[in-house]
């Protein structure tokens, strides 16, 4: 068999194989997406019943016109609010980190975070800054606004979603450094507590070169700030 011939057949191989392995993949997220979808429908009734004897112990007449379907949209509302702990970074990644020769720092800021408070199980809500500089490799950008996701739908401390967001990154594309900023107004601060409307709440977490190069780091901050 030719070089020439013998390359043909490989890349055939190559790219079928490729090819049955994006089959597979697509194949097992829609499996998991079914299954994850039947054990919230499994759930509903518990959560429904739960928010009723909530809405009674606080002296509601859960039988007025208003309440009646409370419970149940309270119920698909947490399950939402809290949809991260059935995803993970593997599940919305989706083949979408690519080879590149790029080795200069990317930054998506201004990312719109939610999240739920574990300790009162109220808001807090902010922007996400992400900075990372490429080791031969790039994610899809919608993709780090997905990690955000991934982790802020879930009970969270402002200081762990700041690290974990981090770590995933890094953990999925092996990058030179990551740096992660939020700002977040917490409700627990506002509508209860100190009740200070115009507090907000900074965490940063920074890994690799922005952790260990004070002028990398900087770059990150400035550009981040700017409007």
């Amino acid at each position: 068999m030719s070089t020439k011939v013998g390359d043909i057949v490989e890349d055939f191989h190559s790219n079928n194989g490729d090819r049955i392995t994006d089959k597979m993949s697509t194949v097992h997220r829609h499996h998991e997406t079914s299954r994850k979808e039947s054990e919230d429908e499994s759930r509903l009734p518990a959560l429904e019943a739960a928010y009723t004897d909530i809405l009674r112990h606080l002296g509601e007449d859960t039988d007025r016109e208003g309440l009646l379907r409370t419970p149940l949209r309270a119920a698909k509302a947490i399950q939402f609010l809290t949809k991260g702990y059935h995803e993970t970074i593997d599940d919305i990644l989706n083949n979408a980190i690519f080879d590149e020769d790029h080795d200069e720092m990317v930054i998506v800021k201004d990312i719109d975070m939610f999240s739920l408070c574990e300790h009162h199980m109220v808001p807090f809500f902010g922007k996400v800054h992400i900075g990372y500089i490429p080791n031969k490799k790039v994610v899809g950008l919608s993709k780090l606004a997905r990690i955000v996701e991934i982790f802020s739908r879930r009970l969270q401390v402002q200081e762990r979603l700041t690290k974990q967001i981090a770590t995933g990154i890094s953990e999925a594309l092996q990058p030179k450094g990551v740096a992660v900023v939020i700002e977040a107004a917490h409700m627990c601060m506002v509508m209860r507590g100190v009740q200070k409307m115009n507090s907000r709440t900074v965490t940063s977490a920074m890994l690799g070169v922005y952790l260990e190069d004070p002028k990398t780091r900087e770059e990150f901050l400035y550009l981040s700030r700017r409007t």
